[in-house]
């Protein structure tokens, strides 16, 4: 089965129900299928085929997703591309690919223009909204394809999207995700279309991440209305959800934050939100225990993933977010909040393994690995990065560092790479943020391990502080001090007005050891 399979089932249950909401404009599922099947047989009057890569540069927008799913009936491989990223990364990334046709939003024509000499493969480059010179415009190239259901053979095996991960280092990585990988989550825990239910979702997730992607085809399989945003802005996004009674969202914890954060958050009637899952990066404890508080009514619902495991394998569901029964239940389910990220969902394999790959017993401390039907099974042109995270019996190494307990929950202790190792004791990055988090002056704080001659490493504690706020490095340190063993404190405190973030607002470490892992002192 496809994903295009997945659109054809629910466009036969619900065809008049609509699929698309996007500023002001109604898409039904019936209007949206005959776009698709007409784009694609334009798009294969141009000379697209099997296996050929699309590139797409923009933010979320109708388009978008039409233009996903054409190409997965006609068989050819998706390529969405951060907006974003720099001229060169843009670059790298459609050359990378290989990329025969590349489809363009306005606000980027300038950008492409400027170094399409530098994109060789590129035969067809089109404009989404705007006729512009030297480019097709969308809806006139769309109008005269030729709607028919006279496509190729796709397996369910076939590569339909390359993502490329954003990356702190190097190149970006090419994922290479087949239909299998998005059909084998969805079948397993998606309800299909019905008649019967109606479910609004809100998605401002950009859908160059997996996360976005993942939400898109599992709406579509599940007969829902998708509310598209642009782009995410907190008080449009609590509009949206008042106005269209939405059910379900997802977002990622600076998203959550903000809206939490926002004055009059509570004005606004929510009432009908059901669900509501996280994950992307590391939530705070205090952030999703206020939201716990502020909106009791939600099911809340971790998803832990990456983009080479085409999106969730582990989930932390919505018993786990409710703090109730006896203490020892509540001190147990505390200590999930705060850093476990559920268990293995159905249809994947995770366990925790030692540096030779062997399986290690409730407890221990290793590297998280994943296996399935979904898993990547290789990098995009790239056997030797590909050998390194692939086992020679299937397991991917996912970089993330964790224990399992004897209930099966998985807690995340950090990347092998952010782990911070203090004369022999490991220590992790996040148990050191989450009591920074609980100060009441700190607003955002991350940890870093820097070099230091006695101890090999030294924890520095980069905090940014609350509107108004003052606070002093003796202060801050003196306050880990009594909530933190000894050797996992902050020895140094550097204050900082922002922290940087990727576009889902991980944390960059790795450009923060940087900047201050050679001469911290200065940098204060």
């Amino acid at each position: 089965m496809t994903t295009a399979d997945l659109l054809d089932i629910a466009a036969s249950i619900c065809p008049d129900r609509d699929l698309i909401v996007f500023e002001g404009k109604r898409i039904t599922y019936s209007q949206f299928l005959r776009r698709v099947n007409r784009l694609a047989g334009a798009l294969r009057e141009i000379g697209i085929g099997f296996g050929d890569r699309i590139g797409i540069l923009e933010v979320n927008c109708p388009h978008y997703v039409e233009t996903y799913f054409a190409s997965a009936r006609l068989g050819a491989i998706f390529v969405p591309l951060n907006f974003r990223a720099k001229e060169g990364e843009i670059s790298y990334m459609v050359n990378h690919a290989e990329c025969k046709a590349l489809l363009v939003g306005e606000r980027y024509l300038p950008l492409i223009s400027a170094i399409r000499r530098e994109l060789p493969t590129v035969q067809t480059f089109i404009s989404l909204t705007k006729k512009e010179e030297g480019f097709l415009f969308y809806e006139d190239l769309w109008a005269k394809g030729t709607l028919s259901e006279d496509f190729p053979s796709v397996e369910d095996s076939d590569t339909t999207i390359l993502m490329y991960t954003a990356g702190t280092t190097g190149r970006p990585k090419g994922v290479p995700l087949s239909h299998e990988s998005f059909v084998s989550y969805i079948l397993e825990n998606v309800e299909p279309a019905s008649l019967e239910i109606e479910e609004r979702n809100l998605l401002s997730v950009p859908l160059y991440h997996v996360a976005g992607m993942q939400s898109l085809i599992a709406s579509v399989y599940g007969g829902r209305t998708l509310i598209l945003m642009r782009q995410f802005e907190a008080k449009e996004w609590l509009q949206i959800a008042q106005e269209e009674r939405v059910n379900r969202a997802m977002l990622v914890p600076t998203m959550l934050k903000l809206l939490i954060d926002l004055p009059e958050f509570e004005q606004y009637d929510l009432s009908h939100l059901k669900v509501l899952t996280y994950g992307a990066a590391p939530m705070p404890f205090e952030v999703i225990r206020r939201a716990v508080e502020l909106m009791p009514w939600v099911s809340f619902i971790n998803a832990f993933g990456q983009t080479e495991t085409a999106s969730t394998i582990t989930a932390l569901g919505p018993e786990d977010h409710r703090i109730e029964g006896t203490e020892e239940e509540k001190a147990k389910k505390i200590k999930r909040l705060t850093s476990s990220i559920g268990k293995p969902l159905p249809d994947v394999e995770v366990k925790i393994v030692d540096p030779a790959n062997r399986p290690l017993p409730p407890g221990e401390v290793g590297e998280i690995v994943a296996r399935g039907r979904r898993v990547m099974r290789g990098y995009w042109r790239d056997p030797e990065k590909s050998a390194l995270m692939i086992t020679e019996d299937g397991w991917l190494k996912t970089g993330d560092r964790g224990w399992m307990d004897e209930e099966g929950y998985i807690y995340l202790t950090g990347r092998a790479d952010d782990l911070i190792i203090r004369g022999g004791e490991n220590i992790s990055p996040e148990e050191v943020e989450n009591v920074l988090y609980s100060h009441p002056k700190v607003e955002e704080a991350a940890v870093i391990g820097i070099p230091d001659p006695k101890w090999g490493q030294e924890v520095c504690a980069v905090v940014v502080l609350k509107p108004q706020m003052k606070a002093t490095e003796e202060e801050i340190i003196a306050y880990c001090r009594d909530r933190l063993a000894g050797f996992k404190r902050p020895r140094s405190v550097i204050f900082v007005d922002a922290l940087p973030r990727n576009a889902l607002g991980k944390v960059l470490r790795k450009e923060l050891r940087e900047i201050y892992g050679r001469n911290h002192h200065n940098a204060k």
